[in-house]
């Protein structure tokens, strides 16, 4: 398959993007990148060091950054942090150079999803930044309510459920074809 220009998968934490990311790269052979981990890269230091120590101001300021920087590189699969589309500037740049899958999921999988993974083994022993106040339902409830309407601006919606992936990848694919932005051969 050739990927005429970048996908970008936008949501909330919890929703899928870098699993999903990294199989739809895999299967479009093209380079998956994570922008909170090339923040943590150019950075040299992790996302809830970067928000203790700067403020989310400074890390959307950085966020803004580096995904300008991936929209400039050759098609690739970006899964962006869950925050980055609600900037106006973030927004604008993905849609002018990116094809933007919101993948939406439900509060109760998000929340599941979100303490698995704080729970794992080789994560981190906090919780993500924006939710360390203690109420991870609330806050979830809080920053999905604001986003959504925002989110739902992406130029697809895939509900992110529990299907199995093969399932969302098939829909990605189908509505990549579709629109032009990959050729099967």
């Amino acid at each position: 398959m050739k990927l005429g220009r970048t996908v970008a998968l936008v949501g909330m934490m919890g929703a899928g993007k870098t699993s999903i990311g990294k199989r739809l790269a895999a299967r479009l052979e093209v380079p998956f990148k994570d922008a909170d981990h090339e923040i943590e890269a150019a950075a040299s230091r992790s996302v809830a060091e970067i928000f203790a120590d700067y403020g989310e101001p400074e890390f959307r300021r950085m966020e803004r950054s580096v995904i300008a920087r991936l929209l400039h590189e050759p098609p690739l699969v970006l899964a962006t942090g869950g925050g980055a589309y609600m900037d106006g500037q973030t927004r604008a740049a993905l849609r002018q150079s990116a094809f933007t899958i919101w993948l939406k999921a439900p509060v109760d999988i998000l929340l599941g999803r979100v303490r698995k993974r704080q729970g794992a083994e080789g994560a981190p022993a906090q919780p993500r930044p924006l939710l360390a106040n203690g109420d991870m339902r609330g806050t979830l409830e809080r920053l999905l309510a604001a986003r959504e309407p925002v989110y739902a601006t992406a130029e697809m919606v895939l509900e992110s459920g529990d299907e199995p992936h093969a399932v969302l990848l098939d829909k990605i694919v189908a509505a990549l074809a579709a629109h032009g932005i990959c050729e099967t051969p």
